[in-house]
Formats: structure tokens, sequence, C-alpha cells
């Protein structure tokens, strides 16, 4: 008995009604009165509960006075309650809203503040990885930020313009053919291959900055990051050796993609 009023209950009877179901399913038919009178209830939440199950189709009327009630049988009960949760189980996906996805945006920070600003605050919160594309003097503005972040076991990996940096292993970026510094030093980071920033910082040129969360934007940097490090470290490994190798055409290939096209 308990049992079934709980089932009831959680097809959304209420405990009135699951009781009074219950009772007339036990009998042919009976008046609002003698329910009553079976169950111990007040009259007027039975008679109450009544019409609400009559109008809903789960019981059926007979003509006359008094009214007498009577239960579906149980397969038909079943299919009606079936159909009608399934009705609404369509009606619920498809009429909820749906509120659209937040979009990665891409917006801009100018100025050495406003970018540092912005970089600080990301590697405060940076809890696995960092990777860092840079010049040496940007590297020493955010020293005391990233030897915190290595401090708490972020995992560091690093590109800088050459070996004089203190602060960790390093990859020599490429000079310009004709030996001069560009108007600006660029600079990436990304941190937990989620934020990145992509910028740049010169005595020159006004300090600026791309900022986003946009996955194609960290997988770019990302990928860059990595081509350089193979490049990297196959030619620091095999140095004359991919030539004698590989021949010409490894020259060739690097050449075409990489000289200043002179």
């Amino acid at each position: 008995m308990e049992r079934l009023l709980h089932h009831l209950r959680n097809l959304g009877f209420t405990e009135m009604e699951a009781k009074v179901m219950v009772e007339l399913s036990r009998q042919n038919a009976a008046s609002g009165y003698e329910v009553a009178k079976r169950l111990g209830a007040s009259r007027s939440n039975v008679y109450a509960a009544l019409q609400r199950l009559a109008g809903q189709g789960y019981l059926r009327t007979s003509a006359g006075e008094p009214v007498r009630y009577s239960m579906l049988p149980p397969g038909e009960l079943t299919r009606m309650i079936e159909g009608q949760m399934q009705e609404s189980l369509r009606a619920v996906e498809k009429e909820m809203p749906r509120i659209e996805p937040t979009k990665p945006t891409f917006y801009n920070a100018e100025g050495d503040r406003k970018v540092l600003e912005s970089l600080t605050r990301e590697l405060e919160r940076a809890e696995h990885e960092i990777v860092l594309d840079l010049w040496r003097e940007e590297a020493e503005l955010l020293r005391t930020e990233l030897e915190k972040a290595e401090s708490r076991g972020v995992r560091l990996l690093w590109s800088c313009d050459n070996g004089e940096s203190m602060m960790g292993p390093w990859l020599p970026l490429r000079s310009g053919t004709d030996g001069q510094e560009p108007a600006g030093r660029k600079f990436s980071f990304v941190i937990d291959r989620r934020w990145c920033m992509l910028g740049m910082r010169g005595e020159n040129c006004p300090t600026q900055a791309l900022i986003t969360e946009h996955p194609v934007m960290t997988g770019l940097l990302l990928n860059h990051f990595a081509q350089d490090l193979i490049l990297y470290e196959l030619e620091h490994d095999m140095g004359r050796e991919l030539s004698t190798r590989y021949g010409w055409r490894y020259e060739g290939i690097i050449g075409k993609y990489m000289s200043a096209g002179e």
C-alpha cells in the first residue's frame, strides 16, 4: 500500500488523490461520502480530489444522485499517464528557453599599465601551465609573477630572445637578416591552454595586445610555439648533420619559409 502511494505521488498525484485512487480501485464504484468514510478523511478534501481526478479523465462517473465514481482499469490508467508524460516531456524539450552559449570574445589592451595588469591577473590565476614567447625586456618585467607561479607548481615553457635571462630554460628567437631589432618586440602568452595574449611592445611603438580565450587563437599560438621548439631542438641537436643527412633540400625548405625574402 505505502509503496503504491509513493509511486503515485512520484507521478504527480497528491497524497489525497493517491489514497482516493487506491480506495476506488478496491471496489466497483463508490460515492464521495463512502470514500470519505472509508478513508476517515474530510468529505470536502475527498470531494475536491474526486473532482480533480474526474476532470483529468482518471475516474469514470455515473449519472444520478449521488454521483458514483470508479477507477479506470490499471492498464488504461498507466497508458493514459504515460501518454501525458511523453507529451509534457516533448513540450519541455521543445519550448524550454535556451541560453546561447557564451562566445569567446577578442578585446584589445593598450598601454603598458593595462597590458601588464591584465597579464598579471591571469598569471596569478594560472594553475597548470604558462607558455611564454617573449623578449628579455618583457620577461624581466614579469619576473616576480612568473617566479610565484613556478613556486605554486605551475609549469613554465619559455622562448626568449637570448640566453641571458636568469629565469629558466629558453629558446633563442631568430634575428632579422639585417641584425637590427624591429620597431616593436612581439610577445605571446598562453595560460592553462584557455587564455592567451598576443602583443607588441617597444621604445618606438605603443604597447598593444590582443586578449582572448578563443580556442582557435590559443591553438595557433601553441602550435607556433611547438614548431619553433621542434626546429630549435633539431638544429641544436643535429647542427651541420641536417645538411649532411638531408642535403640541400633541408636548407631550401628552411630558407623558403624563414628567410626575409632576399
